[in-house]
């Protein structure tokens, strides 16, 4: 990893798990962060909430002492995926993610964008967890989930990337095949019993971890509960008895 990107720490429950604000403007997100009473530390900020609020939503969450992963998913030519990367380092995200499928090209000047004094650490997202194979052969790539997941996370190695996102069924290969720092950041989890809704690749957060995450990315199951923070701390528990990885 380039010293000059942010540094991430996995050592504790509370800084493997980022709850997705996947809500409609910086009102609602901010209201959500005051029910769960201090239990998480990270906050991914997706499209939705990025673009009704901005650099705003960043700055009031960083204000607060919290770690933000926008989640962007960067996919154009490579200037301009490479400014994009310089702007969010102006913001203050800890974690940025750019879309593997941009090419090696676009990679590199994100990568290369990147090694400015407190840059993002960038993630490189593979394939998305609502993807199966029947998606996946609808969009013309004839190999199964798995085998894209393992291209696309090689490429991004290859290009300087150190953290990938994809599903649980793809961790364990992914911890075995890439660098041993690789940071492996897991959306589609769902606490047993849950809804899976419209992820098709899910995982429980003790079985995410078992092989390899380092860290959970949880919406629904938390921020539609009726105590988010209990519902938080139940997922809190289940990352302290999972077996723990180094990344």
């Amino acid at each position: 990893m380039d010293p000059n990107q942010t540094s991430i720490q996995t050592d504790t429950p509370r800084q493997r798990l980022a709850v997705a604000l996947d809500l409609p403007d910086a009102e609602q997100a901010l209201a959500l962060v005051d029910r769960l009473d201090n239990t998480c530390q990270w906050f991914k900020v997706g499209m939705e909430l990025y673009y009704a609020a901005g650099n705003r939503i960043v700055h009031q969450l960083r204000d607060r002492g919290f770690n933000v992963f926008l989640d962007l998913k960067l996919h154009d030519i490579p200037n301009t995926v490479a400014g994009a990367v310089r702007s969010v380092t102006q913001a203050g995200a800890s974690l940025l993610t750019i879309h593997a499928l941009g090419g090696a090209a676009m990679m590199q000047a994100a990568a290369e964008a990147a090694t400015r004094p407190g840059s993002p650490r960038l993630l490189a997202v593979t394939v998305l967890t609502s993807m199966d194979s029947t998606q996946l052969t609808g969009i013309g790539i004839s190999t199964t989930p798995a085998d894209q997941v393992l291209r696309l996370a090689k490429l991004s190695q290859s290009c300087g990337i150190t953290g990938m996102v994809c599903s649980a069924e793809e961790v364990g290969t992914l911890r075995a095949e890439l660098h041993p720092s690789t940071l492996l950041v897991i959306p589609g989890i769902r606490p047993t019993g849950a809804d899976t809704q419209d992820q098709k690749r899910t995982a429980t957060p003790a079985q995410a971890i078992a092989h390899g995450a380092s860290m959970l990315v949880v919406g629904r199951p938390i921020t539609q509960a009726h105590d988010p923070a209990a519902a938080a701390r139940a997922i809190l528990t289940e990352i302290e008895q999972a077996p723990k990885t180094t990344a």
